[in-house]
């Protein structure tokens, strides 16, 4: 009876400890991108302890199709959920504007488009001229969700002078599968006539440029997503090509519930790559 009745006085702790506000600081930042003459915004999550005195981890975080630059804050289940992260392992989180369907790569056929250039160049510029950062590889991880996810692994294995880690959740890790989705076919062309598009920017077609422990690489999906197949085939050929890399499969679809269990276990992953090597 005591028993029970400790457990029930400790989840309700628990329970109440979750529902506490974060004590991380959000700044709304106009950053500007010269390679698409346009002004761009970006969410700055502090973590609590951040102090101009000590220099911080970076952890770069995108949005899905669709999706915005605040959508990490507002519409995880439970809205705190990235600021307790950021201060529990005391990083800075960036989540940039990626356009409604940018897919993260400098289009081919559309010049409006540069978003590789713009989060891998641009952005990490305005972060590091702006906050106590680490600037270097060793303090930079980025990830995302859904075409997010591809973001992230893409401007990673082709940046790594960039980034030292780097993730998805969910991720559009090969594009080819889904020829008519997306708005691909208006950055890319269409697949019938401009299939070199599709294969250079397709981040299964990118494993050629890893070495095995050049990047820190993590990368999940779950059981009922639509990309699940292709996350399996990504997973299958870094274990041919001898490329270490955390995979995991969880029950769950492409949903924000997913996503926000997802974040926790890869901030922890990329809190561990900072507290290695810095």
């Amino acid at each position: 009876m005591k028993r029970n009745l400790f457990l029930k006085a400790f989840l309700l702790v628990l329970t109440i400890f979750s529902n506490v506000a974060s004590a991380a600081t959000v700044d709304t930042v106009l950053t500007h991108s010269k390679a698409m003459k346009k002004n761009i915004k970006a969410v700055v999550i502090k973590p609590e302890s951040y102090s101009n005195d000590k220099r911080f981890p970076v952890l770069y975080l995108l949005h899905g199709a669709g999706g915005k630059y605040g959508e990490w804050i507002n519409k995880t289940p439970d809205k705190e959920t990235v600021k307790r992260l950021a201060d529990r392992y005391n990083m800075v989180v960036v989540c940039p504007d990626g356009g409604v369907t940018s897919w993260y790569f400098d289009s081919p056929v559309d010049p409006t488009y540069k978003y590789e250039t713009y989060v891998a160049s641009e952005l990490v510029e305005y972060i590091d001229g702006h906050y106590s950062t680490i600037k270097d590889r060793a303090g930079r991880a980025i990830t995302g969700l859904s075409m997010g996810g591809h973001g992230g692994l893409y401007l990673a294995f082709r940046h790594q002078d960039v980034f030292g880690a780097c993730g998805s959740m969910s991720g559009g890790v090969d594009i080819r599968p889904f020829p008519e989705n997306w708005d691909l076919a208006k950055r890319l062309g269409k697949y019938s006539e401009h299939p070199q598009n599709w294969e250079a920017n397709t981040v299964i077609n990118l494993t050629h440029l890893l070495t095995p422990n050049k990047l820190a690489i993590i990368f999940d999906c779950g059981y009922s997503d639509f990309f699940y197949k292709v996350n399996v085939d990504l997973h299958n050929k870094l274990l041919d090509r001898n490329i270490p890399h955390d995979f995991t499969v969880r029950p769950g679809g492409h949903t924000w519930d997913y996503w926000q269990n997802a974040v926790a276990y890869q901030m922890l992953f990329f809190s561990n790559f900072f507290n290695r090597t810095n």
